[in-house]
């Protein structure tokens, strides 16, 4: 079955960006590949972040990036989130601040990455049936 080896995050900063996120999964401090800024997960898809070229104004589209963690990790990262004082939602449209989500009975909980990126830490997988329903 194929599955995902690595991904382009683009950014202003790319070390700035991959440091960010390594820091709040208690990663290793992202390397040098080329052009890029590779973050490793534990799963073995690589982040490559890459600063983005200026092209027509120079933007580019922030995405969004969800992250399966254990139980403990999610602790450490919002502990981590709660200790920088950034802020967090419990939805990806922001309108629940400072709150987590306990979809599934899991939890899971939203940051902006300093390029706007919306970062998604989960513990559980949605299901369908709650897919559906947002």
């Amino acid at each position: 079955m194929p599955r995902l080896d690595h991904t382009i995050v683009h950014s202003r900063d790319r070390f700035a960006s991959a440091r960010f996120l390594a820091e709040l999964l208690d990663a290793p401090e992202p390397k040098a590949y080329g052009p890029f800024a590779a973050l490793k997960m534990d799963n073995g898809v690589t982040l490559d972040y890459a600063e983005h070229i200026a092209a027509a104004g120079g933007e580019f589209t922030a995405t969004h990036y969800a992250f399966l963690v254990s139980e403990e990790e999610f602790d450490g990262i919002l502990g981590r989130i709660q200790q920088r004082d950034l802020p967090y939602w419990a939805d990806p449209m922001h309108t629940k601040p400072q709150e987590v989500n306990h979809h599934d009975g899991g939890r899971g909980v939203y940051v902006n990455d300093p390029d706007g990126h919306n970062m998604e830490f989960l513990t559980r997988t949605y299901s369908e049936e709650l897919l559906s329903s947002l």
